[in-house]
């Protein structure tokens, strides 16, 4: 057993939109991505989407309203919610998902989640 350093991690690559699995938690994915700039509107009808902001700032943006999360913050988009993050510069990120969700909402366009 050892601690996970985030920042090592994230050093590791420079690949945007891309989620790299860092651990798992009860079923579940930890995952950090680095972003820039628009990823695609989605939802994930069975799942929430959590957000958590480590270094940078992102919007979410929503059909009703947009929510910004600057370093430190995290947010929530409830599940079957249509959403689409946005970074106007590289923002690093931790996410949180049931193993095997896929980040775009739908498999035939998922982006494969690497492990590091």
């Amino acid at each position: 057993m050892k601690a996970i350093n985030l920042a090592e991690k994230l050093a590791q690559f420079n690949n945007h939109w891309s989620p790299k699995i860092v651990g798992a938690f009860n079923g579940h994915d930890l995952m950090v991505v680095k972003v820039e700039g628009e990823f695609v509107w989605h939802s994930h009808p069975d799942t929430d989407d959590l957000f958590l902001v480590l270094k940078g700032e992102i919007d979410i943006e929503m059909r009703d309203g947009t929510v910004t999360l600057r370093e430190g913050e995290m947010f929530v988009v409830p599940a079957g919610v249509e959403h689409r993050p946005v970074a106007r510069s590289e923002a690093h990120l931790l996410l949180i998902e049931p193993a095997g969700t896929p980040n775009t909402g739908d498999p035939a366009t998922a982006v494969v989640k690497d492990t590091l």
